[in-house]
């Protein structure tokens, strides 16, 4: 029973999954059994938090069904309403397995993540070539021991475009915006100075020609 509960499957986002914005998540299935191999995967998304945009990148000998169902009340993604969301993805063997000491990752593009949320629950269903069903469904509780058979839990991180950072884009955008104006002003101020300069090297030299020629007459 421990080394059920040490071998879970398990979500882990490459790099952040920030809340409000787009994340690639890895689905992580281990396969805990010394004679069956995983031949299914089953991935449920939380309906309380759906996402409208669910892509997945194709694993080789694995075919790959995405699910989706109609929202109850729709979603308002950049301008666009969104009447349903994914609401499962299932992998199922097509030439590949997971074998016996071995695991295997399942990629997924995934968003628009919620604002409102610290994490996403995915109740997973495991399926073996031996007919025996793991559902990976439990959700953890804070502060409490892990269950036999964990649900994997996406944690969310702080909104990447918040007032701050989007403020300082702003600003960023106008000095740049600025720069070149000023820019262009030094290199004309320059061009000026080095103008008038060359105007007084040439003054200087006709003044001295003309008391030269004039010592020469004296």
């Amino acid at each position: 029973m421990a080394g059920t509960a040490s071998a879970h499957v398990s979500v882990q986002p490459q790099g952040e999954a920030a809340k409000g914005g787009y994340a690639t998540i890895n689905f992580k299935v281990p396969n805990e059994r010394d004679n069956a191999s995983t031949t299914k995967v089953e991935v449920n998304f939380p309906a309380d938090h759906p996402l409208a945009s669910v892509m997945p990148q194709p694993v080789p000998g694995w075919k790959i069904d995405v699910a989706k169902t109609k929202l109850a009340k729709p979603l308002e993604m950049h301008g666009n309403t969104i009447t349903e969301a994914v609401s499962k993805v299932t992998w199922t063997a097509d030439g590949g397995k997971i074998g016996p000491g071995q695991f295997q990752q399942f990629p997924l593009s995934v968003g628009q993540l919620p604002e409102d949320a610290d994490q996403l629950v995915f109740k997973t269903i495991q399926t073996y070539d031996n007919k025996e069903v793991v559902r990976w469904i439990e959700e953890p509780k804070e502060g409490g021991a892990e269950p036999l058979s964990p649900a994997p839990v996406l944690k969310l991180t702080a909104a990447a475009g918040d007032e701050h950072g989007a403020s300082a884009g702003k600003d960023t955008a106008g000095t740049d915006a600025k720069a070149e104006p000023a820019s262009a002003d030094t290199s004309d101020t320059t061009a000026r100075a080095l103008g008038l300069i060359g105007i007084l090297v040439g003054i200087a030299g006709v003044t001295f020609a003309v008391l030269a020629g004039r010592r020469r007459t004296t």
